[in-house]
């Protein structure tokens, strides 16, 4: 629910409560493993605001995954061989799961 405070030629509209709301309403992180290395993502729309600007593109999903993993697990998951195919299929899942319409793209999403 969104409040209004009236003040001297404005109208103010309170989203605290309703991003509350949505914040609590995303689903849990979910734990995945592929080839060995195991790693937890948090939902997509919990990821700080600023992750659009390091992305170099809208499926930049390297940039997200060292936003959300940190770059030493990025490391570990690209020394255990993972190829383009594994993070797109690792991006798909995690989208998916988080709640995002697969023709939706990360930078959308963020946004």
């Amino acid at each position: 629910m969104t409040s209004t405070k009236k003040t001297v030629g404005r109208e103010v509209v309170s989203l605290d409560t309703v991003a509350r709301q949505k914040a609590e309403a995303l689903p849990e992180p979910v734990t995945y493993e592929l080839k060995g290395v195991e790693f937890t993502l948090a939902p997509f729309h919990s990821m700080p605001m600023d992750l659009q600007e390091r992305m170099r593109g809208p499926e930049d999903y390297l940039a997200i995954l060292r936003t959300a993993l940190g770059p030493e697990k990025v490391r570990e998951m690209v020394d255990a061989g993972y190829t383009l195919g594994d993070l797109n299929l690792v991006a798909e899942e995690w989208m998916r799961r988080s709640g995002v319409e697969l023709g939706e793209s990360p930078a959308s999403a963020a946004s």
